[in-house]
């Protein structure tokens, strides 16, 4: 059982949904502070520390969005966002600015349990001891102590899922990694996800890193099984 110092900041303007995630949060021990649009979500969150945020994305005042992309700019506090559509549009939106992770309301609570614990794992596991590893490519150079990605000289700016993404595949070059294996990685687990996530990911790291991304030098798709990194 998580004890009662682990903080979440949950973000929904809904009260039904507040009362409805608010209870399996507090009954697993966690802290639980509520804010139910985007202005008081800032606020709240530069009141206290928190270890979590479950953010909704449609919210009045300032959407989940921007709250997400203002979150990002100063913290690397693990991001999960609500969303009540299942767009492709909708999912990448959370995922452009910085967010973790997604779930697609409806969900159940076994669903909603599962994302929160495996968040709070990945916080932990990030805040060890830095692997001293440096993979280096030529052009690309991956720092894993300093958690840094370098091209060609220029750091380039990635998220914590991205680096991760990269550093898996960049650490088995060759290899074929199956979106499952990529999702199990990154996120403790492959359940309830959308493999889809991992596209979405891999295509960032294209646009940050490839000359030309249909035409990638690092990254390459297999298709019908999932992705390699350059041997």
């Amino acid at each position: 059982m998580p004890n009662g110092s682990t903080r979440i900041l949950l973000v929904d303007d809904e009260q039904s949904i507040q009362t409805l995630l608010s209870y399996p949060l507090r009954k697993d021990g966690y802290h639980v502070t509520s804010a139910q649009d985007g202005r008081e979500a800032l606020q709240r969150f530069e009141e206290g520390r928190f270890d979590l945020v479950i953010l909704d994305l449609m919210l009045p005042k300032l959407d989940g969005v921007e709250v997400c992309r203002e979150l990002r700019s100063r913290s690397q506090v693990p991001i999960i966002m609500l969303t009540a559509k299942g767009s492709e549009t909708d999912k990448v939106a959370g995922l452009e600015v910085g967010a973790d992770d997604y779930i697609t309301k409806p969900f159940s609570m076994r669903e909603f349990r599962s994302r929160v614990k495996a968040a709070l794992r990945r916080s932990r596991m990030a805040g060890k001891p830095p692997d001293e590893e440096e993979i280096d490519h030529g052009e690309l150079k991956i720092d894993f102590g300093r958690r840094m990605v370098t091209l060609r000289e220029e750091e380039v700016r990635v998220t914590y899922v991205e680096f991760e993404i990269l550093g898996a595949l960049a650490r088995s070059p060759g290899r074929v990694l199956s979106r499952e294996t990529l999702l199990e990685h990154v996120w403790g687990d492959s359940e309830y996800r959308d493999p889809r996530t991992v596209d979405v990911h891999i295509r960032h790291l294209r646009e940050k890193l490839e000359s030309d991304p249909k035409e990638p030098e690092f990254l390459f798709t297999v298709r019908g099984v999932g992705y390699r990194f350059k041997e």
